[in-house]
């Protein structure tokens, strides 16, 4: 039996499994034989048929609600992009949904707020407008429109945390609900999706023969009459609805929308009308199936997993294994928005100039009990011990990061890729939260070592998915943010379980240097200097490696040893800032891109520039986070990713026109 005919064997093994978990869950509460007389009238005094009427009954329908809209929404996603790997958590559209509705909630007086369900929409077709206007240029190119809506993603989830972080008391229970609980105490969630979801299924049902024309070319789907434009925007304002009912009434349950359409398909459902009633039963079969596991694991300790956050561990493999599968994105042009110049000229020193000058205001000057502190000897005298290793500590970091970005950029000839984007960052957090789980206080020296075998680890991982594709630059950049994705989703089931060990580690997730000690700081401070020599003396490999494998091998260059040799400097790298500014920050994205624009296309000057541009951003983005909000505070990391995202979706943009 070949594998597709065992697909069917498999979804009703699937199916079976799911009705056999449901059967035994309701049983542990009531036996069978009570639950008809259960249904029709619940005894009050009976708490066993209060739990099974007003919580396990209502979570088994939202679970089947909530995994039929969103598949219902990722396969009109997908048909009217013509992108396979479309969906409401690839697109964006869930984490602008979830935006909105942190910042409708903060900021909108109770009167005037409209409800949570257009709160959701207004966010998600905010964001999947941005999605669409960034991919234009490259004509809504499959792994163009992933690329962006990813990124759109990620940006809000880095405005959800800076919200949080300000806004800690009033949106304390947005971080578990983001991350989608089906946890129910009555019918009202239930009561509420059923009607709406009925509507939007109603209109993707009158919208259904015209949307299969969606399969032709424009040309010949307007020969045959059909309002392209409208039929899209009608289908699109469909399919976000059904995200947003879902958002707004129990979470984000990330990557169902791309899981039901790929088992339907899977199946063998090809045609239109087969997958918008396939996908529907295969996204609810599979959120359903999730959460009964959950449920029965929880007396085995998994009761702390939130069901949103396990649905990523499902969705993001998936979203890695079908990458081969979508069309090439047209290459970047690699020199397509860097300067003319040849040679950076003074800029180096007029930088350098500059770090000096942010590094004695960072010392200097800041908020405290009087509006700005006096710079008498006696107050410097206090405030130096806490200041300095801060700036000590952003000033590696921003060194340390520029230095992996522009390692990176040159090895994957990719102007968009960076530490942070590839996923790298991720992993090296990942090492060190395993090793802080497994090791009680280890030392610095073994955080060092785990957190550079976590990065070293996730790019070998990333290096093997895009091998098929030969290293694709696009290809590559697009792995490494689904990849990013599947280890974020690890570090927050990580943290959601409550573990007295990791709670320390919330702000330092976030960039922040508040904890760094002066001694942490100036070893950090000399593995930057250490690192930089080496990446000094590989700049001839670097050399090299830009005019090609072949040319390269001419020359005499060995390229495993080359290309292993960089790549394990890069994520020492990553490793080194990890540890202290946290797994995202962009500056690897930033300071090697900013240092080309200013002329240092030369490997040693952009090199040297991008160092200095990327110690220059994060002293600055630690002196502002202290300062801005103050008494409250940003981390660095955090304010740097929302300049530094915006910096990324720009680079984007440019590089589609």
């Amino acid at each position: 039996m070949n594998t597709r005919a065992r697909l069917p064997l498999y979804a009703a093994t699937l199916t079976a499994l799911c009705f056999a978990l449901v059967s035994w869950q309701l049983s542990q509460t009531l036996p069978w034989q009570e639950w008809w007389h259960s249904a029709q009238q619940p005894n009050p005094d009976d708490y066993r048929q209060l739990l099974l009427w007003y919580s396990l009954l209502p979570r088994l329908c939202a679970s089947l609600l909530a995994g039929a809209g969103l598949a219902l929404s990722g396969i009109v996603l997908q048909q009217v992009l013509r992108n396979p790997i479309a969906s409401p958590s690839t697109l964006g559209i869930a984490g602008g949904a979830q935006l909105a509705m942190a910042a409708g909630g903060l900021f909108l007086p109770a009167q005037l707020a409209p409800p949570t369900e257009w709160l959701a929409m207004l966010g998600g077709l905010a964001a999947l407008s941005l999605v669409l206007t960034l991919a234009w240029g490259k004509q809504l190119s499959p792994l163009a429109v992933i690329l962006a809506g990813l990124v759109v993603g990620l940006y809000c989830g880095a405005l959800n945390g800076a919200l949080i972080l300000l806004h800690e008391q009033r949106l304390s229970g947005l971080f578990l609900w983001g991350a989608g609980s089906l946890n129910q105490q009555d019918w009202q969630a239930v009561q509420f999706l059923w009607p709406r979801l009925l509507i939007g299924a109603s209109l993707l049902a009158l919208l259904a023969r015209p949307l299969s024309l969606l399969s032709l070319q424009d040309a010949q789907a307007q020969s045959l009459g059909v309002p392209l434009l409208w039929l899209r925007l009608a289908a699109l304002l469909c399919a976000v609805w059904l995200c947003a009912c879902v958002i707004s009434s129990l979470g984000v349950f990330a990557f169902i929308g791309l899981a039901g359409p790929a088992m339907a398909r899977l199946l063998g459902a090809r045609k239109l009308w087969q997958q918008l009633l396939w996908a529907p039963a295969c996204g609810a079969l599979l959120l359903t199936l999730t959460d009964q596991l959950l449920q029965w694991g929880e007396p085995r300790g998994l009761g702390w997993l939130p069901t949103g956050a396990a649905t990523a561990l499902i969705g993001a493999p998936l979203l890695l294994w079908l990458l081969p599968k979508v069309r090439a994105l047209r290459e970047t042009d690699e020199n397509a928005s860097i300067s003319q110049r040849q040679h950076p000229g003074r800029w180096p020193r007029y930088i350098g100039v500059l770090l000096l000058l942010s590094v004695v205001a960072a010392l200097l000057i800041g908020r405290g009990q009087s509006e700005w502190l006096a710079l008498d000897l006696p107050t410097l005298q206090q405030l130096l011990p806490w200041r300095l290793p801060r700036v000590l500590g952003a000033l590696a970091a921003g060194i340390l990061l520029a230095l992996a970005g522009c390692v990176l950029q040159r090895l994957a000839h990719n102007p968009l890729a960076s530490p942070e984007v590839l996923g790298i960052s991720a992993g090296s957090a990942l090492g060190l939260i395993a090793l802080v789980l497994l090791v009680p206080n280890p030392a610095r020296g073994w955080q060092l070592l785990a957190a550079a075998c976590g990065a070293a680890l996730s790019l070998a991982l990333l290096l093997h998915l895009s091998r098929r594709a030969q290293y694709s630059p696009q290809r590559l950049l697009l792995a490494g943010i689904a990849l990013a994705a599947l280890l974020d989703a690890i570090l927050h089931l990580l943290l959601a379980s409550g573990d007295p060990r990791l709670m320390p580690l919330l702000y330092w997730l976030a960039g922040s240097t508040y904890y760094t000690s002066i001694g942490q700081s100036l070893a950090l401070l000399a593995l930057a200097g250490l690192l930089a020599l080496l990446c000094w003396a590989g700049s001839r490999w670097l050399n090299l490696l830009s005019l090609g494998a072949e040319t390269a091998q001419g020359l005499g260059l060995n390229l495993a040893k080359a290309r292993l040799g960089l790549l394990t400097l890069a994520a020492t790298l990553t490793a080194g800032a990890t540890l202290l500014i946290g797994p995202l920050s962009f500056i690897g994205l930033m300071a090697p891109h900013m240092a080309r624009l200013l002329g240092a296309q030369q490997v040693r000057a952009q090199l040297l520039l991008s160092a200095l541009i990327g110690a220059l951003l994060m002293v600055l983005a630690d002196w502002l986070g202290r300062n801005l909000l103050y008494p409250f505070q940003l981390p660095a990391g955090l304010l740097a990713t929302l300049v530094g995202g915006l910096y990324f979706l720009f680079g984007l943009r440019r590089s589609g026109q």
